[in-house]
Protein backbone atom coordinates (compact mmCIF):
# COMPACT_ATOMS: atom_id res chain seq x y z
CA UNK A 1 0.00 0.00 0.00
CA UNK A 2 3.13 2.30 0.85
CA UNK A 3 4.07 2.05 -2.68
CA UNK A 4 1.40 2.71 -4.42
CA UNK A 5 1.19 6.02 -2.43
CA UNK A 6 4.87 6.25 -3.31
CA UNK A 7 3.96 5.74 -7.41
CA UNK A 8 1.02 8.23 -6.71
CA UNK A 9 3.73 10.92 -6.31
CA UNK A 10 6.43 9.81 -8.80
CA UNK A 11 6.95 10.81 -12.53
CA UNK A 12 5.05 9.77 -15.40
CA UNK A 13 7.97 8.09 -16.64
CA UNK A 14 8.31 5.98 -13.87
CA UNK A 15 4.47 5.45 -13.43
CA UNK A 16 4.35 4.01 -17.00
CA UNK A 17 7.61 1.83 -16.46
CA UNK A 18 5.88 0.11 -13.64
CA UNK A 19 2.83 -0.88 -16.11
CA UNK A 20 5.39 -1.94 -17.87
CA UNK A 21 7.03 -3.78 -15.49
CA UNK A 22 3.69 -5.07 -13.96
CA UNK A 23 2.31 -6.66 -17.26
CA UNK A 24 5.84 -7.97 -17.82
CA UNK A 25 6.53 -9.50 -15.12
CA UNK A 26 3.53 -12.03 -14.19
CA UNK A 27 4.22 -13.58 -17.74
CA UNK A 28 7.97 -14.09 -17.12
CA UNK A 29 6.79 -15.43 -13.05
CA UNK A 30 4.47 -17.67 -14.67
CA UNK A 31 6.50 -19.19 -17.70
CA UNK A 32 9.52 -19.95 -14.65
CA UNK A 33 6.88 -21.65 -12.60
CA UNK A 34 5.83 -23.79 -14.90
CA UNK A 35 9.71 -24.83 -15.80
CA UNK A 36 10.75 -25.17 -12.65
CA UNK A 37 7.24 -27.06 -11.78
CA UNK A 38 8.17 -30.06 -14.62
CA UNK A 39 12.06 -29.60 -13.71
CA UNK A 40 10.71 -31.05 -10.34
CA UNK A 41 7.97 -33.69 -11.62
CA UNK A 42 11.21 -34.97 -13.94
CA UNK A 43 13.32 -35.31 -11.48
CA UNK A 44 10.93 -36.60 -8.87
CA UNK A 45 9.94 -39.44 -11.67
CA UNK A 46 13.68 -39.94 -12.49
CA UNK A 47 14.24 -40.40 -8.89
CA UNK A 48 12.14 -42.94 -8.25
CA UNK A 49 12.99 -44.63 -11.35
CA UNK A 50 16.50 -44.96 -10.43
CA UNK A 51 15.43 -45.90 -7.39
CA UNK A 52 13.64 -48.92 -8.53
CA UNK A 53 16.07 -49.76 -10.97
CA UNK A 54 19.37 -49.61 -8.37
CA UNK A 55 16.39 -51.84 -5.88
CA UNK A 56 16.21 -54.62 -8.46
CA UNK A 57 19.97 -54.65 -9.50
CA UNK A 58 21.28 -55.08 -5.60
CA UNK A 59 18.20 -57.19 -4.93
CA UNK A 60 20.16 -59.46 -8.02
CA UNK A 61 23.44 -59.16 -5.88
CA UNK A 62 21.56 -59.93 -2.67
CA UNK A 63 20.18 -63.19 -4.15
CA UNK A 64 23.09 -64.16 -5.97
CA UNK A 65 25.67 -63.56 -2.61
CA UNK A 66 22.83 -65.30 -0.84
CA UNK A 67 23.05 -68.39 -3.44
CA UNK A 68 26.62 -68.70 -2.38
CA UNK A 69 26.49 -68.08 1.32
CA UNK A 70 24.35 -71.03 1.04
CA UNK A 71 26.11 -73.37 -0.96
CA UNK A 72 29.88 -72.44 1.04
CA UNK A 73 28.92 -74.64 4.26
CA UNK A 74 28.97 -77.46 1.63
CA UNK A 75 32.17 -77.02 0.47
CA UNK A 76 33.60 -76.44 3.25
CA UNK A 77 32.40 -80.13 4.62
CA UNK A 78 34.26 -81.66 1.75
CA UNK A 79 35.57 -85.43 2.85
CA UNK A 80 38.32 -85.20 1.06
CA UNK A 81 39.54 -81.58 1.70
CA UNK A 82 38.70 -82.69 5.94
CA UNK A 83 40.98 -85.73 5.02
CA UNK A 84 43.92 -83.91 3.39
CA UNK A 85 43.67 -80.77 6.36
CA UNK A 86 44.21 -83.59 8.89
CA UNK A 87 46.34 -86.39 7.44
CA UNK A 88 47.97 -84.78 4.59
CA UNK A 89 51.24 -85.03 5.77
CA UNK A 90 50.70 -88.76 6.30
CA UNK A 91 49.66 -89.57 3.14
CA UNK A 92 51.03 -90.98 0.17
CA UNK A 93 51.65 -88.50 -2.85
CA UNK A 94 49.27 -90.87 -4.80
CA UNK A 95 46.47 -90.54 -2.49
CA UNK A 96 47.25 -86.58 -1.63
CA UNK A 97 47.02 -85.63 -5.44
CA UNK A 98 44.20 -87.73 -6.00
CA UNK A 99 42.61 -85.74 -3.24
CA UNK A 100 43.33 -82.22 -4.83
CA UNK A 101 42.34 -83.04 -8.25
CA UNK A 102 38.63 -83.87 -6.69
CA UNK A 103 39.24 -80.75 -4.03
CA UNK A 104 40.07 -78.76 -7.42
CA UNK A 105 37.40 -80.03 -9.47
CA UNK A 106 34.77 -78.87 -6.90
CA UNK A 107 36.39 -75.74 -6.34
CA UNK A 108 35.95 -75.51 -10.26
CA UNK A 109 32.04 -75.94 -10.04
CA UNK A 110 32.29 -73.76 -7.64
CA UNK A 111 33.61 -71.06 -9.71
CA UNK A 112 32.07 -71.95 -12.63
CA UNK A 113 28.42 -71.68 -10.39
CA UNK A 114 28.16 -67.86 -10.77
CA UNK A 115 29.08 -64.95 -13.32
CA UNK A 116 30.42 -62.80 -9.90
CA UNK A 117 32.90 -65.56 -8.73
CA UNK A 118 35.85 -64.76 -9.86
CA UNK A 119 38.07 -67.44 -8.00
CA UNK A 120 37.22 -70.21 -5.30
CA UNK A 121 40.24 -71.22 -3.11
CA UNK A 122 41.14 -73.55 -0.19
CA UNK A 123 43.93 -72.78 2.00
CA UNK A 124 45.31 -75.91 3.84
CA UNK A 125 47.92 -75.16 6.13
CA UNK A 126 48.59 -78.80 7.14
CA UNK A 127 50.42 -79.08 3.83
CA UNK A 128 51.21 -75.49 3.01
CA UNK A 129 49.46 -74.89 0.09
CA UNK A 130 46.38 -72.82 -1.00
CA UNK A 131 44.26 -74.65 -3.76
CA UNK A 132 42.73 -72.87 -6.21
CA UNK A 133 40.25 -74.30 -8.84
CA UNK A 134 42.69 -75.11 -11.86
CA UNK A 135 45.90 -75.37 -10.13
CA UNK A 136 47.01 -75.09 -6.86
CA UNK A 137 50.17 -72.90 -5.12
CA UNK A 138 53.23 -74.36 -3.88
CA UNK A 139 52.94 -72.45 -0.43
CA UNK A 140 49.87 -70.06 1.63
CA UNK A 141 50.36 -66.61 1.44
CA UNK A 142 50.47 -65.56 5.05
CA UNK A 143 49.03 -62.10 5.27
CA UNK A 144 46.24 -63.19 3.07
CA UNK A 145 45.47 -66.15 5.15
CA UNK A 146 45.52 -63.72 8.29
CA UNK A 147 43.38 -61.16 6.38
CA UNK A 148 40.96 -63.76 5.33
CA UNK A 149 39.89 -64.94 9.29
CA UNK A 150 36.50 -63.53 10.63
CA UNK A 151 36.46 -61.45 13.84
CA UNK A 152 33.09 -62.96 14.27
CA UNK A 153 31.15 -65.33 13.15
CA UNK A 154 30.36 -65.61 9.81
CA UNK A 155 26.86 -65.19 9.25
CA UNK A 156 27.36 -62.04 11.10
CA UNK A 157 29.89 -60.95 8.80
CA UNK A 158 30.92 -63.22 5.81
CA UNK A 159 32.63 -60.52 3.50
CA UNK A 160 36.47 -59.77 3.52
CA UNK A 161 38.20 -56.78 1.94
CA UNK A 162 41.75 -56.74 1.53
CA UNK A 163 43.59 -54.80 -1.11
CA UNK A 164 40.66 -53.86 -3.21
CA UNK A 165 39.50 -57.46 -3.55
CA UNK A 166 36.24 -58.46 -2.28
CA UNK A 167 36.34 -62.50 -0.39
CA UNK A 168 33.60 -64.49 0.95
CA UNK A 169 35.19 -67.00 3.49
CA UNK A 170 34.50 -69.87 5.94
CA UNK A 171 36.93 -71.78 8.10
CA UNK A 172 36.44 -75.08 9.38
CA UNK A 173 35.83 -75.62 12.39
CA UNK A 174 33.61 -72.24 12.55
CA UNK A 175 34.62 -71.50 16.62
CA UNK A 176 37.02 -69.09 17.32
CA UNK A 177 38.57 -70.51 20.21
CA UNK A 178 41.49 -72.68 17.90
CA UNK A 179 42.90 -72.18 14.91
CA UNK A 180 41.04 -73.63 11.81
CA UNK A 181 42.10 -76.78 9.99
CA UNK A 182 41.41 -75.24 6.88
CA UNK A 183 39.72 -72.33 5.29
CA UNK A 184 37.38 -72.00 2.17
CA UNK A 185 37.59 -68.60 -0.09
CA UNK A 186 35.23 -67.59 -1.90
CA UNK A 187 36.89 -64.18 -4.39
CA UNK A 188 34.15 -61.82 -5.69
CA UNK A 189 34.57 -60.41 -8.81
CA UNK A 190 34.65 -56.35 -8.55
CA UNK A 191 34.85 -56.13 -12.48
CA UNK A 192 31.31 -57.65 -12.45
CA UNK A 193 30.03 -56.05 -9.52
CA UNK A 194 31.06 -52.61 -10.94
CA UNK A 195 29.22 -53.49 -14.18
CA UNK A 196 26.11 -54.31 -12.48
CA UNK A 197 26.03 -50.83 -10.55
CA UNK A 198 27.31 -49.14 -13.66
CA UNK A 199 23.52 -50.31 -14.62
CA UNK A 200 21.73 -48.37 -12.01
CA UNK A 201 23.46 -45.20 -13.30
CA UNK A 202 22.33 -45.81 -16.88
CA UNK A 203 24.13 -42.34 -18.23
CA UNK A 204 27.26 -41.15 -19.04
CA UNK A 205 29.15 -39.04 -16.15
CA UNK A 206 27.18 -41.52 -13.74
CA UNK A 207 28.51 -42.92 -10.41
CA UNK A 208 27.37 -46.11 -8.93
CA UNK A 209 29.04 -47.73 -6.03
CA UNK A 210 28.85 -50.31 -3.12
CA UNK A 211 29.49 -48.22 0.15
CA UNK A 212 30.28 -49.76 3.81
CA UNK A 213 30.19 -47.04 6.35
CA UNK A 214 31.10 -49.24 8.82
CA UNK A 215 34.18 -51.04 6.78
CA UNK A 216 35.18 -48.34 5.17
CA UNK A 217 35.30 -50.24 1.54
CA UNK A 218 34.08 -48.99 -1.67
CA UNK A 219 33.17 -50.58 -4.62
CA UNK A 220 33.15 -48.31 -7.69
CA UNK A 221 34.69 -47.02 -10.54
CA UNK A 222 38.07 -44.73 -9.37
CA UNK A 223 37.40 -41.57 -11.87
CA UNK A 224 36.06 -39.59 -9.43
CA UNK A 225 37.41 -40.32 -5.91
CA UNK A 226 36.69 -36.55 -4.69
CA UNK A 227 33.07 -37.12 -5.37
CA UNK A 228 33.13 -40.57 -3.77
CA UNK A 229 34.65 -38.89 -0.74
CA UNK A 230 32.10 -36.85 -0.59
CA UNK A 231 29.57 -39.45 -1.11
CA UNK A 232 30.72 -41.06 1.60
CA UNK A 233 30.23 -38.25 3.90
CA UNK A 234 26.50 -37.80 2.68
CA UNK A 235 25.90 -41.63 3.50
CA UNK A 236 27.81 -41.21 6.77
CA UNK A 237 24.96 -38.56 7.64
CA UNK A 238 22.21 -40.74 6.11
CA UNK A 239 23.31 -43.95 8.30
CA UNK A 240 23.36 -41.66 11.25
CA UNK A 241 19.89 -40.70 10.90
CA UNK A 242 18.75 -44.25 10.34
CA UNK A 243 17.55 -43.79 6.72
CA UNK A 244 17.95 -46.63 4.23
CA UNK A 245 16.92 -45.78 0.92
CA UNK A 246 16.18 -42.20 -0.72
CA UNK A 247 17.01 -39.45 -3.09
CA UNK A 248 18.60 -36.19 -2.72
CA UNK A 249 20.05 -33.19 -5.13
CA UNK A 250 23.63 -32.94 -3.83
CA UNK A 251 25.84 -30.20 -4.67
CA UNK A 252 29.91 -30.96 -5.54
CA UNK A 253 32.25 -28.27 -6.84
CA UNK A 254 30.40 -26.71 -9.60
CA UNK A 255 27.82 -29.06 -10.48
CA UNK A 256 24.91 -30.82 -8.79
CA UNK A 257 24.25 -34.69 -8.89
CA UNK A 258 20.74 -36.40 -8.24
CA UNK A 259 22.45 -39.35 -5.62
CA UNK A 260 19.90 -41.88 -5.00
CA UNK A 261 20.85 -44.68 -1.88
CA UNK A 262 19.53 -47.37 -0.77
CA UNK A 263 20.77 -50.39 1.87
CA UNK A 264 21.45 -53.84 1.65
CA UNK A 265 21.04 -55.91 4.98
CA UNK A 266 23.01 -58.99 2.91
CA UNK A 267 26.36 -56.88 1.95
CA UNK A 268 25.50 -54.54 5.41
CA UNK A 269 26.10 -51.97 2.58
CA UNK A 270 24.90 -48.48 0.89
CA UNK A 271 24.08 -48.80 -2.96
CA UNK A 272 24.86 -45.14 -4.35
CA UNK A 273 24.21 -43.74 -7.87
CA UNK A 274 24.86 -40.37 -8.57
CA UNK A 275 23.62 -38.57 -12.30
CA UNK A 276 25.02 -35.39 -13.13
CA UNK A 277 21.98 -32.75 -13.03
CA UNK A 278 22.42 -32.17 -16.66
CA UNK A 279 21.73 -35.73 -17.74
CA UNK A 280 18.50 -35.88 -15.47
CA UNK A 281 17.34 -32.44 -16.98
CA UNK A 282 18.66 -32.26 -20.25
CA UNK A 283 15.48 -30.86 -22.09
CA UNK A 284 14.41 -28.61 -18.96
CA UNK A 285 17.68 -27.82 -19.27
CA UNK A 286 17.25 -26.65 -22.75
CA UNK A 287 13.88 -24.95 -21.86
CA UNK A 288 15.29 -23.04 -18.83
CA UNK A 289 18.25 -21.70 -21.65
CA UNK A 290 15.13 -20.66 -23.77
CA UNK A 291 13.69 -18.75 -20.91
CA UNK A 292 17.07 -17.10 -19.86
CA UNK A 293 16.99 -15.68 -23.68
CA UNK A 294 13.36 -14.84 -23.73
CA UNK A 295 14.19 -12.90 -20.45
CA UNK A 296 17.03 -10.94 -22.26
CA UNK A 297 14.72 -10.53 -25.21
CA UNK A 298 12.20 -9.00 -22.53
CA UNK A 299 15.20 -6.82 -21.23
CA UNK A 300 16.34 -5.91 -24.24
CA UNK A 301 12.15 -4.72 -25.34
CA UNK A 302 11.99 -3.06 -21.83
CA UNK A 303 15.32 -1.02 -22.58
CA UNK A 304 14.02 -0.31 -26.22
CA UNK A 305 10.62 0.87 -24.56
CA UNK A 306 12.26 2.84 -22.04
CA UNK A 307 14.80 4.58 -24.34
CA UNK A 308 11.55 5.17 -26.93
CA UNK A 309 10.12 6.67 -23.56
CA UNK A 310 13.08 8.82 -22.90
CA UNK A 311 12.84 10.31 -25.95
CA UNK A 312 10.07 10.98 -27.03
CA UNK A 313 8.26 11.95 -23.69
CA UNK A 314 10.85 12.03 -20.93
CA UNK A 315 13.56 14.81 -22.10
CA UNK A 316 11.28 16.97 -23.64
CA UNK A 317 9.01 17.22 -20.60
CA UNK A 318 12.04 16.94 -18.13
CA UNK A 319 13.26 20.37 -20.52
CA UNK A 320 9.99 22.16 -19.88
CA UNK A 321 10.25 21.27 -16.07
CA UNK A 322 13.49 22.39 -15.87
CA UNK A 323 12.19 25.66 -17.63
CA UNK A 324 10.18 26.21 -14.72
CA UNK A 325 12.52 25.71 -12.36
CA UNK A 326 14.43 28.53 -13.49
CA UNK A 327 11.47 30.64 -13.95
CA UNK A 328 10.94 30.26 -9.87
CA UNK A 329 14.82 31.14 -9.64
CA UNK A 330 13.96 34.49 -12.15
CA UNK A 331 16.02 32.76 -14.35
CA UNK A 332 13.58 33.62 -17.26
CA UNK A 333 14.92 31.67 -20.37
CA UNK A 334 12.46 30.98 -23.12
CA UNK A 335 12.93 27.31 -24.95
CA UNK A 336 14.00 26.06 -28.08
CA UNK A 337 11.39 25.22 -30.24
CA UNK A 338 12.97 21.77 -31.98
CA UNK A 339 9.17 19.88 -31.85
CA UNK A 340 6.44 21.90 -34.27
CA UNK A 341 3.48 19.74 -34.81
CA UNK A 342 3.14 18.01 -31.24
CA UNK A 343 2.27 18.89 -28.27
CA UNK A 344 5.25 18.89 -26.67
CA UNK A 345 5.77 22.35 -29.35
CA UNK A 346 2.45 23.81 -28.77
CA UNK A 347 3.57 23.83 -24.72
CA UNK A 348 7.48 25.02 -25.64
CA UNK A 349 5.71 27.94 -27.06
CA UNK A 350 2.87 29.01 -24.42
CA UNK A 351 5.95 28.40 -21.83
CA UNK A 352 7.98 31.14 -23.97
CA UNK A 353 5.08 33.41 -24.50
CA UNK A 354 5.06 33.06 -20.40
CA UNK A 355 7.93 34.20 -19.57
CA UNK A 356 7.76 37.03 -21.84
CA UNK A 357 5.04 38.12 -20.19
CA UNK A 358 6.70 37.43 -16.52
CA UNK A 359 9.51 39.56 -18.01
CA UNK A 360 7.53 42.45 -18.86
CA UNK A 361 6.04 42.65 -15.70
CA UNK A 362 9.40 42.32 -13.62
CA UNK A 363 10.50 45.04 -15.70
CA UNK A 364 7.60 47.10 -14.56
CA UNK A 365 7.55 46.68 -10.94
CA UNK A 366 11.41 45.36 -10.21
CA UNK A 367 12.41 48.92 -9.40
CA UNK A 368 9.61 49.95 -6.98
CA UNK A 369 10.32 46.46 -5.63
CA UNK A 370 14.01 47.61 -4.48
CA UNK A 371 13.26 50.96 -3.51
CA UNK A 372 10.69 49.45 -1.27
CA UNK A 373 13.23 47.32 0.02
CA UNK A 374 15.57 49.32 0.69
CA UNK A 375 13.44 51.84 2.46
CA UNK A 376 12.29 49.03 4.95
CA UNK A 377 16.16 48.61 5.47
CA UNK A 378 16.92 52.02 6.23
CA UNK A 379 13.44 52.01 8.50
CA UNK A 380 14.70 49.00 10.75
CA UNK A 381 18.18 50.00 10.83
CA UNK A 382 17.59 54.00 11.89
CA UNK A 383 15.37 52.23 14.76
CA UNK A 384 18.17 50.33 16.85
CA UNK A 385 20.01 53.86 17.44
CA UNK A 386 18.04 55.50 19.25
CA UNK A 387 18.06 52.22 21.88
CA UNK A 388 21.58 51.99 21.90
CA UNK A 389 22.16 55.84 22.46
CA UNK A 390 19.81 55.79 25.79
CA UNK A 391 22.40 52.91 27.23
CA UNK A 392 25.10 54.57 26.53
CA UNK A 393 24.50 57.67 28.15
CA UNK A 394 23.18 55.80 30.99
CA UNK A 395 26.77 54.15 31.56
CA UNK A 396 28.48 56.84 31.16
CA UNK A 397 26.22 59.17 34.10
CA UNK A 398 27.21 56.27 36.03
CA UNK A 399 30.83 56.67 35.89
CA UNK A 400 30.89 60.11 36.60
CA UNK A 401 28.56 59.95 39.43
CA UNK A 402 31.41 57.32 40.75
CA UNK A 403 34.34 59.45 40.25
CA UNK A 404 36.27 57.21 37.72
CA UNK A 405 37.36 60.33 35.17
CA UNK A 406 39.80 57.97 33.90
CA UNK A 407 37.37 55.52 32.87
CA UNK A 408 34.48 57.70 32.11
CA UNK A 409 37.26 59.70 29.50
CA UNK A 410 38.36 56.71 27.61
CA UNK A 411 34.48 55.89 28.07
CA UNK A 412 33.55 59.29 26.06
CA UNK A 413 36.22 58.35 23.61
CA UNK A 414 35.12 54.51 22.86
CA UNK A 415 31.19 56.76 22.14
CA UNK A 416 32.96 58.79 19.82
CA UNK A 417 34.27 55.83 18.05
CA UNK A 418 31.02 54.35 18.14
CA UNK A 419 28.96 56.49 17.23
CA UNK A 420 30.90 57.64 14.41
CA UNK A 421 30.33 54.10 12.90
CA UNK A 422 26.95 54.55 12.77
CA UNK A 423 26.01 58.00 12.07
CA UNK A 424 28.07 57.21 8.73
CA UNK A 425 24.76 56.94 6.66
CA UNK A 426 26.31 56.71 2.81
CA UNK A 427 26.23 52.77 2.85
CA UNK A 428 23.85 50.15 3.79
CA UNK A 429 26.09 47.37 3.66
CA UNK A 430 29.79 47.00 4.93
CA UNK A 431 33.39 44.88 5.17
CA UNK A 432 32.58 42.33 7.52
CA UNK A 433 35.86 43.78 9.21
CA UNK A 434 34.65 47.22 9.51
CA UNK A 435 31.35 45.36 11.18
CA UNK A 436 33.76 43.17 14.09
CA UNK A 437 35.87 46.49 14.67
CA UNK A 438 33.04 48.14 15.76
CA UNK A 439 31.65 45.20 18.14
CA UNK A 440 35.18 44.86 19.42
CA UNK A 441 34.69 48.64 20.32
CA UNK A 442 31.51 47.61 22.17
CA UNK A 443 33.01 45.28 23.60
CA UNK A 444 35.81 47.53 25.01
CA UNK A 445 33.16 49.58 26.30
CA UNK A 446 31.30 47.43 28.45
CA UNK A 447 34.89 46.04 29.97
CA UNK A 448 35.32 49.97 31.43
CA UNK A 449 31.80 49.16 32.80
CA UNK A 450 31.86 45.53 34.48
CA UNK A 451 35.51 45.47 35.21
CA UNK A 452 36.69 41.95 35.42
CA UNK A 453 33.60 40.20 35.99
CA UNK A 454 33.13 39.32 32.96
CA UNK A 455 35.70 37.48 31.10
CA UNK A 456 35.14 38.13 27.32
CA UNK A 457 36.86 36.00 24.74
CA UNK A 458 36.38 37.45 21.20
CA UNK A 459 38.21 35.10 18.54
CA UNK A 460 35.84 36.15 15.36
CA UNK A 461 37.73 35.88 11.88
CA UNK A 462 36.89 38.89 9.55
CA UNK A 463 36.72 37.02 6.04
CA UNK A 464 36.32 39.87 2.76
CA UNK A 465 32.51 39.92 3.29
CA UNK A 466 29.79 42.76 2.92
CA UNK A 467 27.20 42.80 5.70
CA UNK A 468 24.71 44.94 6.36
CA UNK A 469 25.15 47.19 9.04
CA UNK A 470 24.70 46.63 13.26
CA UNK A 471 24.43 42.53 13.15
CA UNK A 472 26.78 41.34 15.67
CA UNK A 473 26.92 44.46 18.45
CA UNK A 474 22.90 44.12 19.08
CA UNK A 475 23.34 40.71 19.67
CA UNK A 476 26.85 41.59 22.41
CA UNK A 477 24.42 43.69 23.68
CA UNK A 478 21.37 41.36 24.21
CA UNK A 479 23.75 39.15 26.20
CA UNK A 480 25.03 42.02 28.59
CA UNK A 481 21.38 42.90 29.09
CA UNK A 482 19.98 40.11 29.58
CA UNK A 483 22.33 37.29 30.20
CA UNK A 484 25.59 37.87 32.46
CA UNK A 485 25.23 41.67 32.94
CA UNK A 486 22.73 41.11 35.89
CA UNK A 487 24.63 38.00 37.57
CA UNK A 488 25.96 38.14 40.71
CA UNK A 489 29.11 35.81 39.84
CA UNK A 490 31.34 35.92 37.14
CA UNK A 491 29.83 36.37 33.64
CA UNK A 492 31.89 34.38 30.48
CA UNK A 493 30.79 35.89 26.81
CA UNK A 494 32.62 34.08 24.00
CA UNK A 495 32.24 35.52 20.40
CA UNK A 496 33.89 32.97 17.64
CA UNK A 497 33.37 32.28 14.05
CA UNK A 498 32.91 28.72 11.91
CA UNK A 499 33.14 28.70 7.85
CA UNK A 500 30.86 26.11 6.50
CA UNK A 501 30.92 25.33 2.49
CA UNK A 502 27.96 28.08 1.60
CA UNK A 503 27.92 30.02 4.43
CA UNK A 504 29.71 32.11 7.55
CA UNK A 505 28.19 31.50 10.76
CA UNK A 506 29.36 33.98 13.88
CA UNK A 507 28.86 32.50 17.55
CA UNK A 508 27.98 34.74 20.76
CA UNK A 509 27.95 32.41 23.86
CA UNK A 510 26.86 33.43 27.53
CA UNK A 511 26.46 31.88 30.85
CA UNK A 512 23.83 33.36 32.19
CA UNK A 513 21.34 31.63 34.22
CA UNK A 514 18.13 33.45 33.78
CA UNK A 515 16.86 31.86 30.75
CA UNK A 516 14.65 28.95 30.61
CA UNK A 517 13.00 26.95 28.32
CA UNK A 518 9.89 27.99 28.16
CA UNK A 519 11.59 31.86 27.39
CA UNK A 520 13.93 29.92 24.60
CA UNK A 521 11.11 28.18 22.87
CA UNK A 522 9.34 31.36 23.10
CA UNK A 523 11.89 33.08 21.54
CA UNK A 524 12.87 30.62 18.50
CA UNK A 525 9.21 31.42 17.87
CA UNK A 526 9.61 35.17 17.27
CA UNK A 527 12.18 34.29 14.97
CA UNK A 528 10.54 31.77 12.59
CA UNK A 529 7.69 34.31 12.47
CA UNK A 530 9.84 37.65 12.32
CA UNK A 531 8.60 38.28 9.29
CA UNK A 532 5.32 38.46 10.01
CA UNK A 533 5.08 41.69 12.30
CA UNK A 534 6.24 44.74 11.12
CA UNK A 535 6.37 46.24 14.68
CA UNK A 536 9.22 44.16 15.60
CA UNK A 537 12.10 46.91 15.61
CA UNK A 538 14.52 46.06 18.45
CA UNK A 539 17.23 43.46 19.46
CA UNK A 540 17.41 40.23 17.82
CA UNK A 541 14.69 40.33 15.79
CA UNK A 542 15.66 43.22 13.89
CA UNK A 543 18.95 41.72 13.14
CA UNK A 544 17.50 38.92 11.93
CA UNK A 545 14.64 40.19 10.26
CA UNK A 546 17.86 42.72 7.73
CA UNK A 547 19.97 39.37 7.44
CA UNK A 548 16.89 37.46 5.62
CA UNK A 549 16.26 40.89 3.32
CA UNK A 550 19.44 40.93 2.45
CA UNK A 551 20.45 37.03 2.18
CA UNK A 552 17.42 35.09 1.75
CA UNK A 553 15.35 33.03 4.37
CA UNK A 554 17.86 30.17 4.65
CA UNK A 555 19.97 32.81 6.45
CA UNK A 556 19.43 35.03 9.75
CA UNK A 557 19.58 33.85 13.41
CA UNK A 558 19.57 30.43 15.25
CA UNK A 559 19.31 30.39 19.20
CA UNK A 560 19.96 27.27 21.43
CA UNK A 561 21.22 26.51 24.77
CA UNK A 562 24.75 27.39 25.14
CA UNK A 563 27.69 24.85 26.08
CA UNK A 564 28.62 27.22 28.85
CA UNK A 565 25.01 27.51 30.32
CA UNK A 566 23.16 30.38 28.87
CA UNK A 567 22.23 31.41 25.20
CA UNK A 568 23.80 30.61 22.00
CA UNK A 569 22.81 32.77 19.05
CA UNK A 570 24.24 31.25 15.49
CA UNK A 571 24.54 34.45 12.46
CA UNK A 572 24.01 32.31 9.73
CA UNK A 573 25.46 34.76 6.59
CA UNK A 574 26.25 34.31 2.83
CA UNK A 575 29.58 33.35 1.80
CA UNK A 576 28.86 35.44 -1.72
Amino acid sequence: MKLLFRMKDSSIFMKMMAVFLIVLLPLMMVTWFINERGASSIQTEISRSTLNTAGFYLDSLDKEVERIMQYLPNYVMDNDLMELAAIGTNMTDYERAQSITLIQKRLDLMKNSSPFIRESKAYVPMIGRTLLSVKYETGINEAEYAAMQHDGPFYVEPFVYWNDRLFLTMSYPTNTFRDPLYMVGIELSTAKIKEALQQIAGSPGGESMLLNVERGWVIGSDEKPELQDALKDFIFQKQSKGTKQGYEMVRFNDGRYLTVFKYSDVWKSYSVTCIPESAVLGPIQTYRRWFLWACGLAVGVGAFFSYSLIKLMYRPLMRLIHGFKRVQKLELIPLTIDRRRDEFGYLYQAFNDTVHSLKTLIEQNYEQQIRNQRSELKRLQSQINPHFLYNCFFVLCRLIKSDKKEKAYQFCLYIGEYFQFITQDDEDIIPLELEIQHSRTYVDMQTVCYGDRIQVRFEAAALPLRVPRLILQPIIENAYKHGIGGMAGRGDLRVYSEQGKDRFTICVEDNGNSLDEEKLEQLRIRLAHAGDRMDETTGLINVHRRIQLHYGKEYGLEVSRSSLGGLKVLIHLGME
